[in-house]
């Protein structure tokens, strides 16, 4: 009875904290939901006839192209994943098997994310005003391997760390250099590590507006930037800035939703030591 008794409490205390912790994505969903008569409503009205009119304004208002925002979005933050994983697991192998750069470069790559990101902006605007990648996605996907490469080397090197070596030292008595154990061997076991990488990366790289702000003008704008389009000088759109907010984290949603014991995996991995 008395644990019947605590398991209860816990979970009452569980659903109030999750329902205080999520006040401002259930009033985006109220306000994406009401008209403008009831958003602007004093005192704030719970009861009122739901309407979708915000997210057709969203999806097909002259002027606002929220499936290419949405497109572009998707091919940052899909390239940045890929990349950063490519890049960073040869990366980890090199350091954690090979030995290469394990004193020098790991700590110069990893110290490079204490850093606040807006101390690369004005660089990152000069060079790419230089190179011509000024609104393209391409320049904000370099500029998001930047930023997300030192958490990928970080855990890749934590589940590199956690895997035997015998594997490894049978391949290579068998006859396989260096880029066959990597590809062969290792590739395979790194399923939960790469899954974990590519899931944070495209989770980051969706969310950043910072650099949207400064690189993105017009061709390259993701949807985080596009929501800001409904402040207008006539007022702000509410309800419309509510509707492209939800439709906006649909995908990263879905992704920590259905890969979420990857990321517990990834984010633990490394922490102790067999």
């Amino acid at each position: 009875m008395m644990k019947t008794k605590k398991s209860w409490n816990i979970t009452a205390a569980v659903v109030v904290i999750a329902f205080i912790l999520n006040i401002p994505l259930i009033n985006t969903v109220f306000t994406s939901l009401k008209t403008e008569g009831d958003i602007s409503a004093q005192p704030p009205k719970f009861w009122f006839t739901p309407t979708f009119e915000h997210f057709q304004n969203v999806l097909y208002a002259a002027g606002y192209d929220f499936p290419k925002f949405f497109l572009n979005s998707i091919t940052l933050a899909l390239s940045t994943s890929l990349l950063v994983i490519a890049i960073s697991l040869p990366s980890a192998y090199a350091i954690v098997r090979l030995g290469f750069g394990k004193k020098q470069l790991m700590p110069f790559a990893t110290g490079l994310r204490l850093f606040p990101p807006i101390i690369f902006a004005i660089p990152y605007y000069m060079m790419f005003q230089y190179l011509g990648l000024l609104d393209t996605v391409a320049g904000l996907v370099l500029i998001n391997i930047f930023l997300n490469i030192p958490l990928g080397l970080l855990l890749m090197i934590g589940f590199l760390r956690d895997l035997p070596k015998d594997i490894e030292e049978s391949a290579v008595i068998d006859g396989c250099n260096v880029f066959q154990v990597l590809f062969k061997i290792i590739l395979p076991l790194m399923g939960p590590g790469i899954a974990s990488v590519g899931i944070l990366t495209f989770i980051f790289s969706w969310n950043d507006y910072l650099f949207a702000v400064i690189v993105a003008l017009k061709n390259a704008t993701p949807v985080t930037l596009g929501a800001t389009m409904f402040i207008t000088s006539w007022g702000i759109k509410w309800g419309d800035i509510s509707a492209a907010t939800l439709l906006s984290i649909l995908p990263p949603l879905l992704f920590t939703f259905f890969a979420q014991r990857y990321l517990v995996k990834g984010l633990s991995a490394g922490s102790v030591k067999g």
